[in-house]
């Protein structure tokens, strides 16, 4: 069984990568130090199984296992961690298998034995407040797994059955629904059409056209406007006077 280990700390790493090394039948592919890296070098290497920490900067375990999910064929998933929670009580009652730190080879070999592919209901019950919202949208792409913080997110515009991402550095092509996107980051993002989601952070002001008396939108560090629908211009008018 092809295996991917995920932890921020290197001695960590190094650990399960010789305990892996001695069982019959699993081998290491690949070793990543963060959710981000994890994602990209799963879709390179497509493990079977990823022995994931929980508490990493950045994309932690849940955000991450949520994205393998999004695979054609998801890897199972074992959670490693060093807080014995409540949560994690519930999630193991669903046999997903989890490792308490420091990892022991005998109970490595359990969690090996039992490991399943993670699913989302699985998912919710280890997070402390449900389901964790996302820290990034990932995306597949001519040119692999692309990962793009929230935080980067100028805009998302509808298009008949896809969402394109604006961010700092292009764009990308994603199938959530402006409708799922609102409802995760709707603090964040501001509707200004039925088929536009604006970052409230990039949000610098409104121009009225002078040929079409139409409202748009501008953005930050973005050359391109929206068009503001008549119906939002209202609440747009007083978000920017929040600015």
């Amino acid at each position: 069984m092809r295996v991917l280990i995920v932890d921020d700390e290197q001695l960590a790493r190094d650990r399960l990568v010789r305990m892996v090394g001695d069982f019959d039948a699993y081998e290491v592919v690949g070793e990543a130090a963060n959710g981000m890296e994890a994602v990209r070098l799963a879709a390179e290497t497509l493990p079977e199984l990823v022995l994931l920490d929980i508490r990493m900067p950045g994309m932690d375990g849940l955000e991450t296992a949520r994205h393998f999910n999004e695979f054609e064929e998801p890897p199972a998933v074992i959670f490693c961690t060093a807080y014995e929670e409540h949560a994690l009580e519930a999630f193991d009652l669903q046999a997903v298998g989890y490792l308490l730190k420091p990892v022991r080879k005998e109970n490595l070999g359990t969690a090996l034995a039992k490991a399943q592919r993670v699913n989302k209901a699985q998912l919710a019950a280890l997070a402390d407040d449900g389901e964790p919202r996302r820290s990034h949208i990932v995306a597949r792409t001519r040119r692999g797994i692309e990962l793009i913080s929230i935080d980067d997110i100028r805009y998302f515009q509808a298009d008949q059955k896809y969402v394109t991402v604006r961010h700092g550095s292009g764009e990308i092509i994603i199938d959530d629904t402006l409708r799922e996107l609102e409802t995760e980051f709707g603090d964040l993002f501001v509707r200004v059409h039925r088929n536009a989601l604006v970052a409230a952070r990039y949000i610098e002001g409104l121009d009225r056209a002078r040929d079409s008396g139409h409202y748009k939108i501008r953005m930050r560090d973005v050359e391109e406007t929206l068009e503001i629908s008549r119906r939002h211009v209202a609440g747009v008018r007083k978000f920017i006077k929040t600015l």
